[in-house]
């Protein structure tokens, strides 16, 4: 199944992508590389958002399932995907790649607050637009914020970044008679709860039909392939 023809897309990256080889934070040498990636898609003419979560350094869920109250938990982990974004931001202008970061949780000292006008005009002088801090409320995870921010910017395509090449029917790291799928339907992966992303998200990217194209990150230059038409992925899409 190869990509659908795209000018403007939405590239989520799981957080944990960012550490590295590391049990926590950012390693600046992954950055580089993820900064990379993303100028070799920009290079090629897309117009790119991003979205990282903040499990690198805080998960939300992660701190309630421990006592913490939930609301508290998920606005750390807002602020942790504020630091994931600065420095991936850092990153690409180290490349001269002119980016921008929105975040939901107004700071007006280290970037700007999320305006849909100000974004598609970021994105039409051929800035990448970073949005963090999710959907700026707590119990939404970064995937629903990605998922928004795709709906929003109107993007041809939600691209998930993460450590696995697709969608499996069972968990390839524990089950390693799992099955890849080149395409699924959103229902199949609500129904079966295929973990792509939560299940608001999928439903959001239904509702705008908005494919979500599932690759790893990890493996160099899979970013290129895959928006080529040549790499490994599943797209998540309607059913034929």
């Amino acid at each position: 199944m190869t990509m659908p023809s795209v000018k403007r897309v939405l590239l989520k990256l799981s957080g944990e992508v960012l550490m590295g080889g590391q049990q926590f934070g950012i390693d600046p040498t992954i950055v580089s590389e993820l900064a990379r990636e993303v100028k070799a898609a920009k290079d090629s003419g897309l117009e790119i958002c991003l979205v990282i979560g903040g499990g690198n350094i805080f998960r939300g869920m992660a701190g309630a399932a421990q006592g913490m109250d939930r609301a508290q938990a998920d606005y750390m982990g807002m602020l942790a995907t504020v630091m994931n974004a600065l420095a991936m931001q850092n990153a690409l202008e180290q490349l001269g790649v002119h980016t921008r970061v929105q975040s939901a949780v107004q700071m007006d000292q280290v970037c700007e607050p999320v305006i849909r006008r100000r974004a598609e005009r970021h994105l039409e002088k051929g800035r990448i637009v970073i949005f963090a801090a999710g959907v700026g409320s707590p119990y939404f995870t970064t995937d629903s914020g990605a998922a928004l921010r795709a709906a929003e910017m109107k993007c041809d395509a939600l691209l998930k970044g993460t450590s696995v090449d697709g969608v499996y029917d069972d968990d390839p790291k524990k089950n390693s008679n799992a099955t890849r799928f080149e395409t699924v339907s959103y229902d199949r992966v609500l129904a079966d709860n295929l973990k792509v992303m939560d299940a608001s998200a999928v439903a959001l990217c239904r509702d705008n039909d908005i494919p979500i194209v599932v690759f790893s990150i990890r493996e160099k230059g899979n970013l290129a392939r895959v928006l080529s038409g040549e790499g490994v992925q599943t797209i998540v899409q309607k059913e034929a």
